[in-house]
């Protein structure tokens, strides 16, 4: 992303109000990331809701599978948010106010990530044995919920990061007399 033509601050050939093409790509990776995340999300949920006594081997290994790939879209994700044009490198490069907040979020995404790892691993160890799966539903509906927090505090700053950024443009646009002249 170049900082002359790819950032929010400053004239350039974008205009105001508008996404440059690395911004524009930014917001899809990210909206393609949510939606296969939440696609494991919801599988997941599903398969915790399913009856577990009497059958608690087939349950667990629905929840297992369900674990495996929301684990594997938690890291798919992170790579993408690490990832020097994603939306949350673009605001910490262009907003250097909101870098706190977007390494907050990057440690949310790595927590995330290692505690369905840990899970998994755990999961993984205990083929064979009975589950105790009113425990496993609450620690997994723990990390769901970490999820679904972690989603509105990203989404919470990128708003806030560009909104911010597109209305001080178009204050700036609002100040000149109509027809562009000065």
């Amino acid at each position: 992303m170049s900082a002359s033509n790819d950032t929010l601050s400053g004239p350039d050939r974008r205009g105001p109000g508008r996404f440059s093409h690395t911004q524009r790509t930014g917001l899809e990776v990210r909206q393609a990331d949510w939606d296969r995340t939440l696609t494991a999300a919801h599988r997941l949920e599903s398969a915790l809701a399913e009856a577990a006594p009497g059958r608690e081997q087939d349950w667990r290994g629905k929840v297992v599978a369900a674990v495996r790939d929301l684990h594997q879209r938690t890291i798919d994700e992170a790579a993408n948010a690490d990832s020097p044009d994603s939306l949350l490198s673009d605001v910490a490069r262009t907003q250097p106010w909101l870098r706190n907040r977007v390494r907050g979020l990057r440690q949310q995404y790595r927590q995330s990530r290692d505690a369905l790892e840990s899970l998994r691993a755990e999961l993984d160890g205990a083929e064979g044995t009975t589950v105790d799966y009113g425990d496993l539903r609450q620690r997994l509906g723990w990390i769901l919920t970490s999820l679904r927090h972690q989603r509105a505090r990203e989404s919470d700053l990128i708003y806030e990061a560009y909104y911010d950024a597109f209305r001080a443009d178009l204050a700036a646009d609002a100040a000149r007399p109509p027809g562009g002249a000065e």
